[in-house]
């Protein structure tokens, strides 16, 4: 059976498929492969646009792994491969929630976890500095539990799947809180006199500037005591549903056949952006909808650079004429400790780009990776890239600790693919 990524830029035919229901049965597929001379992988649901999950050996699904296995205080054990939607909502059945997040909630915890999500925040990081504890299978065939203070722990939380198949995450949650979302129009210049201000002031800050416009849609989430006023069934419709997905899926498709007309259409866009304002349940506000399928390079780069790099990223597309329909995205997380962590020991901001999926732009996401290379980028291991293990071992001050201990861990790569033989060495 062939597996296909979300965006359709990513497959492979594994020699087996298996769907296992325990750690036992997860512990017998990495023994049958070290038996046969094969490879192994865990996937998700296919929201990486790299090939960190392709395998041609025995591809693992997890959809018999998951559901929340235990709750003590605050910790809540969850098996790898509950979607991430689901957590969210067991959580909040018992009051509880996670203090930050990604804005797509159909990826597996795992999948999540070992490429890295992130979301945005000015105090708290990704899902990987949520995690207190995981439990996964080594190539040996033997369970393991990795704890703080251990370098497994901060080796495996951002792991790729390279030192073993996830097989439960404990995370830190909280009490259930609610989030004040705003939504306001800002220019890119004005942004960029004020990004100091922005980031410091909101404990949640994420913005999108339409290319070939100097419109930017603002998005600050910060706590609010209540009470709850959510946006109504139409008003929820009518942004998240309608204009966001169905009408833009339009536009895209439109300035796929017409690319000429494509900075009008951005300029169209801008003008029906609006102001608004709700609080909701935190997980309501942190995700996101998105139909139309893309595909997306992001980095990470210094907070300090973050200037920088928009304003080269803007003068490229103007340069270059590119006609680009989608926004770029921005977002911020404080320093993370996880090893291979985009986040890794700096204040970070992380710069998205996308392209709709039916015109691919290699030249945009070249050009723009040249810029944030050039700025000590770290490229998201989800997200397309060109970057190796000779590079990225320049960039994470633990890379070389990272491959030491997955050459004592694996050493006949067992939990490899073509993916992890670029970004780690084979």
């Amino acid at each position: 059976m062939v597996f296909t990524n979300w965006a359709g830029n990513q497959s492979a035919t594994p020699a087996e498929t298996r769907v296992p229901t325990s750690v036992e049965d997860v512990v017998l597929a990495v023994q049958d492969a070290a038996r046969s001379g094969r490879r192994v992988r865990m996937v998700g649901t296919g929201h990486s646009f790299t090939g960190v999950a392709l395998t041609d050996g025995i591809l693992l699904r997890p959809s018999g792994l998951t559901g929340i296995r235990s709750v003590d205080g605050d910790r809540v054990t969850v098996l790898a491969g509950t979607p991430l939607w689901r957590l969210n909502e067991e959580l909040d059945r018992r009051g509880l929630a996670l203090a930050n997040m990604g804005d797509i909630t159909e990826q597996t915890v795992a999948g999540a976890i070992q490429t890295g999500t992130h979301g945005t925040g000015r105090d708290s990081g990704g899902l990987a500095d949520q995690v207190a504890e995981l439990e996964l299978v080594l190539a040996d065939g033997s369970p393991a539990t990795a704890k703080p203070g251990e370098e497994l722990f901060d080796a495996a939380r951002v792991g790729l799947g390279a030192l073993g198949v996830l097989t439960a995450v404990t995370f830190r949650v909280e009490p259930a809180f609610l989030l004040h979302n705003r939504r306001r129009v800002m220019t890119l210049s004005g942004i960029l006199d004020s990004l100091e201000e922005m980031t410091g002031g909101n404990e949640h800050l994420d913005f999108f500037w339409l290319p070939h416009t100097d419109a930017c849609l603002v998005k600050t989430n910060n706590r609010h005591p209540g009470p709850a006023s959510p946006p109504s069934p139409l008003k929820h419709w009518l942004d998240n549903v309608l204009l966001e997905n169905t009408v833009f899926g339009m536009a895209c498709a439109v300035g796929a056949r017409f690319p000429g007309a494509i900075p009008r259409i951005n300029a169209i866009s801008a003008a029906a952006l609006g102001d608004s304002e709700s609080v909701d349940t935190s997980y309501k506000i942190f995700t996101a909808r998105r139909d139309v399928r893309f595909l997306e390079m992001e980095y990470n780069v210094p907070r300090e650079h973050l200037g920088q790099a928009l304003r080269e990223t803007r003068d490229l597309i103007e340069r270059m004429d590119w006609k680009i329909t989608f926004p770029v995205e921005v977002r911020v997380t404080p320093p993370s400790d996880a090893w291979l962590s985009t986040a890794y020991g700096r204040p970070s901001a992380y710069i998205a780009c996308h392209i709709y999926r039916p015109t691919p732009n290699p030249a945009y996401f070249e050009g723009v990776e040249e810029i944030m290379v050039r700025l000590g980028g770290r490229p998201h291991w989800g997200k397309m890239h060109t970057r190796d293990a000779a590079y990225l071992a320049t960039v994470y001050p633990h890379f070389s600790d990272f491959v030491a201990l997955r050459d004592r861990l694996d050493p006949h790569r067992i939990f490899a693919n073509d993916y992890l033989d670029v970004v780690l060495g084979a």
